[in-house]
């Protein structure tokens, strides 16, 4: 994929663009402000974004802002979003309008998994929103009512299906069936009163949206 990349932190910025050409991943621009990103992505058309929250001038929503605008411009940009803490308002700000892109909200820590960062990068290219878990637990961590009515088997289906993963992806880290898989998350959209949907995209935002309520 041609990536474009928007980090003030040079040996972040760096960093993220060293794992991604290891993984056979071109990076067309690695730029330090929001301005420089748009930029860059007016002139070279990437196949995915990947940009901080908070960007000079004032380091506050920078990133996040341009990302949005970005994405009402062209709405089949897949964007993936890096953050130091967990700030639900952007994840919400980012994810809830609908788009044909995939898109993504992660915390700078999971840069330090590589290859859970470079697979969660290919499904928001794909076409796919991920949300880091970390944002998700303090999501539920939040909610109560319906939610004490989920199992604990549900609750690590409701969590791995936020973060975009397939049915198929589901099972292969809790090592069970796809046929269990589906049965948990028929049961937990029931239990939380939300449509069943076959489409990953839809099917995370309702469940967002839920957590978010």
């Amino acid at each position: 994929m041609r990536v474009v990349i928007a980090e003030d932190g040079l040996i972040v910025r760096e960093g993220i663009a060293g794992i991604l050409r290891r993984f056979g991943h071109e990076v067309v621009a690695a730029v330090g402000d929001a301005a420089a990103l748009e930029s860059a992505v007016r002139a070279l058309d990437p196949d995915i974004v990947v940009t901080d929250v908070r960007m000079p001038p004032g380091f506050a929503d920078e990133g996040l802002q341009a990302a949005i605008r970005m994405r009402a411009a062209d709405p089949a940009l897949p964007v993936l979003v890096l953050s130091q803490y967990v700030e639900q308002t952007y994840a919400a700000e980012l994810i809830e309008s609908d788009h044909a892109g995939g898109v993504g909200y992660l915390l700078k820590d999971r840069i330090g998994e590589v290859t859970e960062f470079v697979e969660a990068l290919e499904r928001v290219a794909a076409g796919r929103t991920v949300v880091d878990p970390e944002v998700v637990r303090q999501l539920l961590g939040r909610r109560r009512g319906p939610l004490q009515r989920l199992t604990p088997r549900e609750r690590e289906v409701l969590a791995l299906m936020a973060e975009g993963r397939s049915n198929t992806a589901i099972a292969r880290a809790m090592v069970v069936s796809e046929a269990a898989v589906a049965k948990h998350i028929g049961s937990l959209l029931l239990k939380l009163d939300l449509p069943p949907d076959s489409d990953d995209h839809r099917r995370v935002r309702a469940v967002l949206a839920y957590l978010q309520g």
